[in-house]
């Protein structure tokens, strides 16, 4: 039996949605360049998923409401993304387990946000299964993504490809990577590193003259964006005609991705040269306790403020 089809109401923003918008954003710039990280958890968690998937699928049908919707998080995006390339990435470098166990512990804190959206949702034998498979998923990318990375990436340098393919992958890709920012559980940066991109994108990345003069990298980036943006319109619809559809069955597998990456924090390809470095030269101490304190911290803020939502949510 088809669910009751709900229409998100797009409201003009006051200053309290114009920061959670703007929040929203951040963390999908964000999650393109930090692993693990997930934009769409966050609008489930801030209540704004379904808004967001209707504004993004419905922007040239009802192209005001949904582009002043959108703006801010457009802003928010930028910012995330250009604070992630230039300091995250760095950080990750340095204390890249600390660095992951905070983002680990603002996941777990907030994981019950995303549960509450099936409570009094009875759980058949296809929501479980749905929500098995979808907690398999970004576990399988990740174990990949791992795999690849300890043994140097799965295609080679996609910069010394013919022009052809540096304009026909990377549309592909980043018609995929769309999914990631749509979908909670799955991450950009996995996926750049199972094909081997990801470092090869990060080193000859930068805000130079020499950046600009890289033809082949431009190419292939504006291909990225592209696909990327052409992705982003086409998944946006589908998954809202799934969700108008039948709801409760598709937000099951919503929540075991949403499991699954919690998961994949612990064990991605960035995390796991930690380890092996650890092995090779023994743990680092000083890492691993700022990563505790960091993890409880992150799990601590995030399910503070899941608690002012939902009191919020009652009133």
């Amino acid at each position: 039996m088809m669910e009751e089809k709900t229409e998100p109401l797009l409201q003009k923003h006051d200053k309290k949605s114009f920061f959670k918008s703007l929040l929203l954003g951040f963390f999908i710039g964000l999650a393109v360049i930090v692993p693990g990280v997930s934009g769409s958890t966050v609008a489930i968690i801030l209540k704004l998923y379904d808004k967001f998937l209707y504004a993004v699928g419905n922007l040239f049908k009802r192209f005001k409401v949904c582009f002043l919707f959108l703006l801010p998080v457009a802003i928010g995006a930028v910012v995330g993304f250009l604070l992630g390339f230039l300091a995250v990435q760095q950080l990750l470098e340095l204390i890249p387990f600390a660095v992951i166990c905070l983002f680990a512990g603002l996941m777990i804190g907030a994981f019950p946000a995303v549960k509450d959206e099936l409570s009094g949702v009875k759980m058949n034998a296809k929501r479980i299964t749905l929500m098995v498979v979808g907690a398999c998923i970004p576990v399988a990318v990740a174990v990949v993504s791992a795999v690849s990375t300890l043994q140097g990436g799965a295609t080679g340098n996609i910069l010394e490809a013919d022009l052809v393919w540096q304009i026909v992958l990377p549309l592909l890709v980043g018609f995929v990577l769309a999914l990631t920012q749509l979908v909670p559980g799955l991450s950009a940066s996995a996926i750049l590193m199972v094909i081997g991109w990801y470092a090869v994108l990060m080193q000859n990345l930068h805000f130079s003259v020499e950046t600009l003069q890289n033809v082949d990298l431009i190419v292939v980036v504006v291909s990225l964006a592209v696909g990327f943006i052409a992705g982003f319109f086409v998944f946006s619809k589908l998954i809202s005609h799934l969700f108008d559809r039948a709801r409760d069955t598709s937000y099951s597998l919503i929540v075991g991705l949403a499991l699954g990456s919690l998961l994949t924090m612990f064990f991605n390809a960035e995390i796991v040269k930690v380890y092996a470095e650890w092995a090779a030269s023994g743990i680092n101490w000083l890492h691993l306790a700022l990563g505790v304190v960091l993890l409880a911290a992150g799990v601590v803020g995030a399910y503070l403020l899941v608690r002012v939502q939902r009191k919020h949510d009652k009133n």
